[in-house]
């Protein structure tokens, strides 16, 4: 039996579990190749960095992505608990201090007794150790080259990243602060256009210049990542029903509602970055300049990152894995992350944690266990693994996957965060 763990990817979903089984004393190897080669879209060499926005999503319960957190929680997520650390007003989101979730996640899991070597792994060598694989949706060439041989033909979608600028860069004598439905504390830069301002806008990014990508096809773009660009040119009012809607937004200068807004949410807690809130982009980086530009409060802003776009790299899943993640040609090798199919920051954490528990097991000589289908954690897994409605689909937490016959999502709730205490009562994990 493995004495040693070997985990491949720093992400949310390698730190997770990385932590999960070092905390029970489990030696665990976590092979990073960050900062000695860096991918497309990272910047730093720390653990679960977010190279996307910096939100986790919604926290109400009656929001699946809440409702993810919370089992989360249950289940003893260290990246979960890091979160409400280092988190900067959202609203009703949990969004996070990006730079210090990083550092603290990356300190919890050397605490813990891991031990991180920094290195690119280009195959998982013939060896009697256990391997998880999670190096998400930025896998090295090299390592994907080997895996095409060992799963075949991998998948793959479109991902943008939105650009952040600095606040002090910001007019704000044309913003205002203010929540949708005034839900939160006035968390938001709101930046208002009225009709003429957005047409002006709408025309220039229809016609801006994007940069290329080998393979692009916009069939493969994620919907909830889309360029804004790309929504643009759907239709004139696209923006307005997306990232520009205005609806619960009341600009408390003239008691009305603006025909578009550009919201702007704090990057970390010093409130000296925001990042723009649905801006995915590929435009050319002198385009999104210009563009951004044209917002009202933005005619100066200093742009500290730009949106980029790339490929993200996943598995067939239902194809080559079986039920617990787990290769089902090599029982040495397990999946975790956005390249399992899940998509999200908290599902990849999800994946990373259910992992980990498995792993736990089948090295002490214990059966390794599904979470209840009555879970959102559990009815995520069991979509990414026995979906039988051909290519998979990056799925993320929604309450359409739990097969419950009662509407109202509190209620729902509460029944499936019994269910995983109830479970956990069993397995003794937490």
């Amino acid at each position: 039996m493995s004495s040693v763990v070997h985990i491949v990817g720093g992400g949310l979903a390698g730190s997770e579990a990385a932590y999960q089984l070092a905390k029970r004393n489990i030696k665990v190897v976590l092979h990073e190749m960050r900062p000695i080669k860096m991918t497309p879209v990272h910047k730093t060499g720390l653990l679960a960095e977010l190279v996307c926005s910096n939100s986790l999503k919604s926290d109400d319960i009656e929001n699946a992505s809440g409702l993810l957190k919370r089992e989360l929680e249950l289940l003893g997520s260290m990246l979960i608990k890091v979160a409400r650390q280092t988190a900067v007003p959202a609203g009703k989101a949990l969004a996070v201090d990006r730079e210090k979730f990083s550092q603290l996640v990356t300190q919890e899991v050397l605490n813990a007794g891991v031990e991180i070597v920094r290195e690119e792994i280009c195959e998982i060598p013939d060896d009697k150790n256990i391997w998880i694989i999670a190096t998400g949706p930025a896998t090295s060439e090299a390592l994907a080259l080997w895996l095409e041989k060992v799963v075949g033909d991998h998948l793959y979608f479109f991902d943008a990243v939105a650009p952040i600028v600095s606040a002090d860069s910001i007019d704000y004598s044309k913003v205002f602060f203010a929540d949708r439905y005034g839900v939160g504390t006035n968390d938001h830069i709101n930046c208002p256009m009225n009709k003429e301002e957005y047409e002006r806008f709408y025309e220039a990014l229809v016609n801006a210049e994007v940069q290329p990508m080998e393979g692009f096809d916009t069939s493969l773009l994620f919907e909830r990542c889309k360029p804004i660009e790309e929504i643009a040119r759907t239709g004139k009012e696209a923006l307005l029903f997306g990232p520009l809607r205005p609806v619960g937004i009341i600009d408390p200068r003239t008691g009305k509602q603006p025909y578009a807004v550009v919201q702007l949410r704090k990057d970390n807690m010093e409130g000296t970055l925001y990042n723009l809130v649905g801006f995915q982009t590929r435009l050319k980086w002198g385009e999104q300049k210009k563009v951004i530009r044209m917002i009202p409060g933005l005619e100066n802003a200093e742009i500290v990152r730009y949106g980029v776009m790339h490929r993200n790299l996943y598995i067939d899943s239902p194809r080559v894995l079986n039920q617990f993640l787990q290769l089902k040609k090599d029982g040495r090798i397990f999946f975790a992350g956005q390249i399992t199919g899940v998509e999200g920051y908290v599902e990849s954490i999800a994946t990373g944690l259910y992992v980990s528990l498995n792993v736990f097991r089948l090295m002490n000589g214990m059966e390794m266990v599904q979470l209840p289908r009555d879970t959102l954690i559990g009815s995520l897994i069991n979509y990414v693994t026995q979906s039988k409605l051909g290519r998979l689909q990056p799925m993320y937490a929604n309450y359409g996957l739990l097969n419950l016959s009662k509407r109202d999502r509190k209620e729902i709730a509460k029944l499936c965060l019994e269910s995983l205490e109830t479970f956990l009562n069993t397995v003794n994990w937490v």
